[in-house]
């Protein structure tokens, strides 16, 4: 297949002529393509906390044209970097692409430049994770995969769909199915979006249908991505990526992460890590309509943390990090 006959999916723009960010609305796919556009710091930090843009490395890209936006405007940069740090906490690409951008303004050199490089770098990296993940799949497989960690998660690509996306474009005979991904629907809504958008065959579940599907043979593979990864190599990423991960091990199925090696936190230990709690009412709404009694409460956890013993490897940029072998390896 001739990837550049594909209309690409571009969910970050930078609109040098404006300095303004233009990002795809991710909370209005699949029913509507919209942009949502960005003049502010406080704009993008909006769109990070509200979820306009999601996805670890994608969040730090847009964060680092925040950054941006704020030297531009001659906003205090400390402030703007404060702001923008505090829209989500778990997710580590924030924090090292506003990092990297704070470096570049202390070393006088325009933060723009670095946002820019940041955006070129996340790119290639997602191309080369598909290139050297899709190995693992076989023709013929069915991949099971878990919330979205496409090319709207990132820059283009993405990292578990980027292996997927390899492995479609190098004439593998392959199907995908997608947990919906409750409550915000990352899954039906958005990896079935850019999965059915490149004619790749993709079925949506319910998240508690997994395990039946596992024991009845029909998942040869899990692949999902990560929004951080402990020198342990701990992973915290959408919230029932955990259970995902236990099922494979019980039925034997090869479990893999795919994620650039910028979402790896060699400082920081479990202890240390913030896991996000979002507003209930995620989870006790749908559509702006109450789907649970009135005076009910419910937990809303953003992400899991699965533990290195559950998973088979870890796909980067560089190599595949073998942590436990199958069977079917």
């Amino acid at each position: 297949m001739d990837r550049e006959k594909i209309k690409e999916i571009r969910p970050i723009i930078w609109d040098d002529d404006n300095n303004q960010l233009i990002l795809i609305d991710q909370r209005k796919l699949p029913n509507k393509l919209e942009y949502f556009s960005c003049n502010t710091y406080e704009d993008v930090a909006f769109a990070i906390r509200d979820m306009v843009v999601r996805g670890a490395p994608a969040i730090g890209i847009s964060a680092a044209y925040g950054m941006a936006l704020a030297e531009i405007k001659n906003d205090n940069i400390e402030k703007a970097y404060n702001v923008l740090k505090n829209t989500r906490p778990t997710a580590i690409n924030l924090f090292w692409a506003l990092n990297r951008c704070k470096n570049a303004h202390n070393n006088n050199k325009p933060i723009i430049d670095e946002a820019k490089l940041i955006h070129k770098e996340d790119r290639e990296i997602c191309k080369k994770i598909g290139k050297i993940g899709e190995k693992i799949i076989n023709d013929g497989d069915t991949i099971l995969t878990h919330c979205n960690a496409g090319a709207l998660a990132t820059s283009s690509y993405g990292t578990a769909l980027s292996v997927i996306r390899f492995a479609h474009y190098g004439g593998k005979n392959i199907r995908v199915i997608v947990d919906e991904t409750r409550p915000r629907l990352q899954g039906a809504k958005l990896s079935a979006f850019e999965l059915n958008y490149e004619g790749i065959p993709v079925r949506i579940i319910t998240d508690n249908t997994a395990g039946f599907l596992m024991k009845k043979g029909l998942v040869d593979k899990v692949i999902v991505g990560a929004d951080r990864i402990l020198k342990d190599y701990t992973v915290f990423n959408k919230i029932g990526t955990y259970s995902l991960a236990i099922l494979a091990k019980y039925h034997n199925i090869p479990f893999y992460v795919a994620a650039p090696l910028s979402t790896f936190d060699f400082k920081n230990s479990l202890k240390d890590i913030e896991i996000e709690e979002r507003d209930e009412k995620e989870v006790l709404f749908i559509d702006g309509i109450r789907i649970a009694p009135e005076g009910v409460r419910a937990y809303n956890y953003a992400f899991d943390i699965t533990p290195p013993e559950l998973i088979t490897g870890i796909i980067t940029e560089k190599e595949i990090i073998t942590l436990n072998k199958t069977s079917y390896i």
